[in-house]
């Protein structure tokens, strides 16, 4: 297949301009990734030494600090400076962590689906296949915290050729998979819409730390100087800013204090539209899809 047809090509710098409530240069939202994982399957790791064992008590534990502590120090972090959570929810969370649910919904977090576990990857299913898996994961969502999930981001950001018209069909409104911009566009999808409001791979902890290296001091200038810039971009058309983050990451205070000084230099400036992803989408929709 030489080319997806989801969506054509379009240079930014060749786009109408966008509107921003309030006229803001920069949407910025937080994306806490909420997830479970199976306690005998491999997944995100700090050390490749136990990674094969069956249980891998070291790296299970590692991953379990982010829902016992670490998504509450980011909670109480975030609710300081103003920003609302979009958490990027593995369902199973809604049986496994209710308390987060409760904890999430008193703070008017959004939350967006992120499949069933993060120790099951997207693809590979059949179609049928995994157009059960989406439903069961918007139903249990909807169920679990009370609202149909509007956005998607696959586990590892995994597709197959048939998901977003499987995501379409169910409701899903918005997509965060393709990190291929600074704004939202559309899809092409069977029946239905969809767009994609920008997520990112960049300023996101887990390539940051595990892949990089990066110290925490890095990460929190790195998510400073990516404002800085879009927010200068966004003078002549409106930049959206996303910064992706893992409890069993950022959670830990030595990596928590710098995140924190990043939160507070972006919410001290002006134009700024603190967002959550749903309301993103529905901007865009309101006012720039279909016309």
């Amino acid at each position: 297949m030489e080319n997806h047809q989801r969506f054509g090509f379009s240079p930014i710098s060749r786009r109408r301009r966008l509107e921003m409530p309030g006229g803001a240069r920069i949407a910025v939202w937080v994306i806490p990734n909420i997830e479970h994982f199976h306690f005998d399957k491999p997944s995100t790791s700090i050390t490749p030494i136990t990674a094969h064992l069956k249980p891998d008590v070291l790296n299970y534990a590692w991953r379990d600090f982010g829902n016992r502590v670490g998504v509450w120090r980011l909670m109480d972090i975030m609710e300081r400076h103003g920003f609302k959570g979009t958490a990027a929810l593995n369902a199973e969370v809604c049986e496994y962590y209710p308390e987060i649910i409760d904890a999430g919904n008193k703070l008017g977090w959004e939350w967006m689906a992120h499949g069933r576990t993060n120790s099951e990857l997207l693809n590979g299913q059949s179609e049928e296949q995994e157009r059960v898996i989406v439903k069961s994961v918007v139903d249990t969502i909807a169920l679990g915290t009370g609202v149909k999930p509007k956005g998607w981001l696959g586990p590892a950001l995994t597709e197959s050729h048939n998901t977003p018209d499987i995501l379409a069909e169910n409701g899903i409104e918005y997509l965060c998979d393709w990190c291929n911009d600074e704004q939202p566009y559309e899809f092409n999808v069977r029946n239905g819409k969809l767009i994609s409001v920008p997520y990112s791979i960049e300023v996101n902890d887990i390539p940051a730390f595990l892949d990089r290296g990066m110290s925490p001091e890095q990460f929190g200038q790195m998510i400073v100087d990516q404002f800085d810039v879009l927010y200068a971009d966004g003078e002549r058309n409106p930049r959206i800013m996303a910064v992706c983050l893992h409890p069993f990451l950022i959670g830990h205070g030595f990596r928590a204090k710098y995140l924190e000084k990043a939160f507070e230099y972006i919410s001290k400036k002006e134009k700024v539209w603190i967002s959550t992803g749903g309301e993103i989408s529905d901007w865009y929709y309101e006012n720039y899809t279909g016309k």
